[in-house]
């Protein structure tokens, strides 16, 4: 388990790291970057560096963890990742439905292999599935999520890196936007971010504005949350149109 910056969630649990490139989000990947150094810092999970492993050993972690908690799981990684054993993704299924105390939040660029296996996986209340969606080209991972059996569905569309143009929400509780962080990173515009949001005001999902990436991105170069000592900071800023949206969606019932 490590303590978590993302805004969205507190923890990071890893039973599989490493991963490939499968789609232009994954141009400037955090954790290709994030294992690098840690493999150079001689961390023994990172010693084959961005090659994907899985991690049996620590499978059984979130039952020592004294108080619930919110949960991302394989932040290193993809879960559906087609080198992933069924069987893995079962196991790392079956301690999920065994800690109904933690909420678990698990995110694939692998829509496909998600639908294919997802009959035979216990979706429990505990287990927030989502989907990563970076422009229209991929928003059929979103028509791919809706038709799995998890109770709770969710939007990823981070980094945003072109315009949506069709969101279709239907079956979807909540959306995470957010622009692209790092030297190089892809301009977010705000027109993108407003459809996106006035889609989710428009269906009842909640909305989650994480961060504009960069601070030249953000129209509001009076935004305080662009501020590193700012309680809400995010990379760039997070305010839009002057307000913070940070909604969650309900559980499960």
């Amino acid at each position: 388990m490590a303590q978590s910056d993302i805004e969205w969630t507190e923890v990071t649990w890893n039973p599989v790291t490493g991963c490939n490139k499968i789609s232009p989000g994954c141009k400037f990947c955090y954790a290709e970057t994030m294992s690098k150094r840690l493999k150079a810092m001689g961390i023994d999970k990172y010693k084959e560096g961005f090659k994907l492993k899985i991690h049996p050993e620590v499978l059984n972690t979130p039952f020592s963890w004294k108080k619930s908690k919110v949960v991302f799981v394989n932040s290193m990684s993809d879960l559906f990742h087609e080198d992933v054993p069924i069987e893995f993704i079962k196991a790392v299924f079956a301690v999920m439905n065994s800690t109904p105390q933690h909420t678990y939040q698990v995110l694939t660029k692998r829509s496909e292999r998600l639908l294919e296996l997802s009959e035979e996986l216990n979706w429990t209340n505990n287990i927030w599935m989502g989907v990563s969606v970076e422009n229209e080209d991929y928003t059929y991972r979103i028509k791919e999520l809706a038709q799995t059996s998890a109770k709770t569905k969710f939007l990823s569309i981070e980094p945003l890196i072109a315009p949506i143009k069709t969101l279709e929400l239907n079956k979807i509780d909540w959306v995470i936007v957010g622009g692209e962080s790092g030297h190089k990173a892809r301009p977010l515009k705000k027109q993108w971010v407003d459809y996106i949001k006035g889609k989710c005001e428009e269906k009842n999902v909640a909305f989650f504005f994480k961060q504009w990436g960069k601070a030249k991105f953000n129209i509001n170069q009076n935004d305080p949350t662009i501020d590193s000592g700012h309680p809400k900071h995010a990379k760039g800023g997070c305010e839009l149109d002057g307000k913070i949206y940070r909604q969650m969606p309900p559980k499960a019932a």
